[in-house]
């Protein structure tokens, strides 16, 4: 008689499922270090971009209102509402970010006639991320290191070299984690951010007036005055608020209180006294001093003996920024991967004690060469702020038309409650996001096309996969007849094998290879499915199940969510009673199967898509490193599908 029940499984190192520890003054000052850093070293370019970049904004006292007003605005409107107080409630058992949103709504809308749509649009802002996760590091350090021109002019012909050096290093510096280095990042970036409100408190002291951009009227007026030469502005006022995003992604290190605190406690002050100090410099000067500093106003801020050690700060500061981005790209596609989005690839874990912190090679190194890339082909921060944003502001209106659907299907609110809130960001997003498109001839084409080969190849790959598994299931054989009809046509073995299979139900083709090609069969059988559910972490108490079919056969499920580590071994740890005894490593025996793919003309997928899914297929990492499962205890049998 078969019995069906949970296992009490105890994984060490399990999650706290959105706890935090420590007291919440100190995550805020951990998060300052390493969630703020991109939006933290925007003023180096942002107000700059807006006069000196494509916009060609004039400089007179209301057009430097204006800007400033605008960014004012759209910090309040962007990051501190929509981000910081409305989505960082959207949390999925305390985690952020696009994907964890995706997983959040479709776990309560089911399987609804639009849910589909939903997928898409989380994967295509997860997709844009990676364009921005690729700009970020180029612009930011190069940014800083152009401080140097400040310093002395002579020295532009070795900003291209350093800033290379700078991010050749910081790729490299990856592999080896980012513990001990952390430890430096939060009081690096508030010695930052207070230099940024010291900086920009002095200016408004010497010239109060810019005080007067508080007020909305000016940016109503810029627009007024001005429309399309405003209109274009919009895309590089857009430049102060990139980051907003990733705040929302790295909600789930700290939790949304210690990150409201320090965003409205301190981050958010230091910046806007910043932004606000710039202008007052520029408003404060003759029209023809004002033309040259704003090439670089920064920087300027300063006075001349204090300009290279804020090279030097900044340097540091942007350097701290890109490796949040990287980190960020590094936990995407881990998330993608448990989600079925992205085949296995080799995930390195940096840390014995910090399960979030992990090292993913291919990433590392495709990141690298596109930054590089970018860096000796658009040769300073001011072309590279060209194709900056269109990514930033993409993934943000994506985030807009998925908390519309959050709004209604989650929190219940009622449409006429919903929809102006809804319309309010939408008309703001969305002029920024169609500002940006201008940049598209400029180098704006470089962010979308990364977004759309990542689109491409994530949608071909859980195409793909559900398609494979579909032609695996057809005809697969019950595992109960199976169980009946093997015990006593095979030659039973001393030990245990465990057959890994991606279906919770039929006998996996492994199993079948194996009794036809060896004719025998280990006491215990375990068909073991790894499910991973889409919540970052899975409760112990909830972990495993297992059925017993009599005969020493056993089918068991070992749940994980998308942002845990799958340990096969582990979770096998607390199983062992329920299915005939402990696992002894040294006695069992782990059997994989290795798809081939045939490209076929069954209406599965076009031939081009078949072609880059077996691609995909052939590169992707073994099951015996992504589980985790020990080097010498596994035998892979191979099978041929065709899609």
């Amino acid at each position: 008689m078969s019995e069906t029940s949970p296992a009490q499984a105890s994984l060490s190192g399990e999650h706290s499922h959105g706890t935090h520890k420590g007291s919440k003054a100190a995550l805020a000052v951990g998060a300052i270090g390493i969630v703020f850093g991109d939006i933290g070293t925007s003023p180096l370019y942002a107000f700059r971009e807006t006069f000196a970049g494509t916009a060609n904004v004039a400089i007179d006292r209301m057009h430097v209102l204006g800007v400033v007003s605008l960014i004012f605005w759209s910090m309040l409107l962007v990051v501190a509402i929509q981000y910081v107080t409305i989505l960082m409630r959207a949390d999925n058992k305390g985690q952020g970010g696009s994907l964890a949103l995706v997983a959040l709504l479709s776990r309560h809308m089911g399987k609804s006639s639009y849910g589909w749509l939903v997928v898409l649009l989380g994967v295509f802002a997860t997709s844009l991320f990676y364009g921005d996760s690729m700009i970020t590091p180029a612009i930011s350090v190069l940014s800083a290191v152009e401080g140097l021109t400040v310093v002395d002019q002579g020295l532009q012909q070795y900003v291209i070299p350093i800033a290379l050096g700078l991010l050749v290093f910081l790729f490299m510096l990856q592999a080896r984690g980012t513990a001990k280095v952390g430890a430096l990042f939060a009081p690096v970036m508030i010695v930052w951010f207070s230099v940024l409100a010291g900086l920009g408190g002095w200016q408004i002291i010497q010239n109060p007036d810019i005080l007067w951009a508080l007020n909305p009227y000016y940016a109503v007026l810029f627009f007024i005055t001005d429309g399309f030469v405003a209109f274009l502005a919009l895309g590089a006022v857009v430049l102060a608020v990139t980051g907003s995003e990733a705040l929302y992604s790295d909600m789930g290190h700290f939790g949304r209180g210690p990150m409201r605190l320090s965003w409205f406690g301190f981050v958010m002050p230091c910046l806007l006294l910043n932004y606000f100090g710039q202008g007052a410099m520029i408003a404060g000067l003759p029209a023809e001093e004002a033309a040259v500093v704003v090439q670089n106003p920064f920087f300027l801020l300063a006075s001349e003996e204090w300009r290279l050690p804020l090279v030097f700060l900044a340097t540091i500061a942007t350097f701290i920024a890109s490796q949040a981005v990287i980190s960020g790209a590094f936990s995407i596609t881990h998330q993608a991967v448990q989600m079925g989005f992205m085949p296995r690839l080799s995930i390195l874990h940096t840390s014995e004690t910090e399960g979030g912190q992990i090292y993913i090679p291919i990433v590392n190194w495709a990141l690298m060469v596109a930054v590089i890339l970018l860096v000796l082909t658009f040769q300073s921060s001011s072309n590279l702020a060209s194709a900056y944003g269109i990514a930033v502001t993409g993934a943000v209106t994506i985030d807009t038309l998925l908390m519309a659907l959050l709004l209604v299907s989650v929190w219940k609110w009622k449409w006429w409650y919903a929809a102006p809130v809804v319309l309010l960001f939408l008309i703001v997003d969305g002029a920024y996001f169609a500002a940006n498109l201008t940049k598209v001839p400029d180098g704006g084409w470089f962010p979308l096309a990364v977004g759309f080969i990542a689109f491409t190849l994530l949608t071909t790959w859980a195409r793909g996969r559900k398609l494979m598994r579909a032609r695996m299931s057809e005809g697969s054989l019950p595992m109960e007849i199976f169980a009946k009809s093997a015990k006593n046509s095979a030659l039973r073995v001393p030990g245990t094998s465990i057959f890994m299979a991606s279906a919770s139900s039929g006998v996996p083709s492994a199993l079948l290879h194996n009794i036809k090609h060896n004719k025998v069969l280990h006491e215990r059988v375990v068909i073991l499915t790894v499910d991973i559910q889409d919540v970052p972490y899975v409760d112990a108490d909830k972990r495993c199940e297992y059925k017993d079919m009599g005969d020493g056969f056993y089918r068991a499920v070992l749940r994980y969510g998308f942002m845990e580590e799958t340990n096969v071994p582990e979770g096998l740890k607390g199983m062992g009673i329920y299915c005939g005894g402990d696992f002894d490593m040294m006695h069992t025996s782990f059997f994989l199967s290795r798809q081939t793919l045939l490209a076929s003309d069954k209406p599965g997928m076009p031939i081009w898509r078949e072609k880059i899914f077996a691609w995909m297929l052939r590169n992707s990492a073994s099951a015996m490193d992504f589980f985790k499962l020990p080097t010498n205890r596994v035998v892979e049998l191979g099978s041929q599908v065709e899609i």
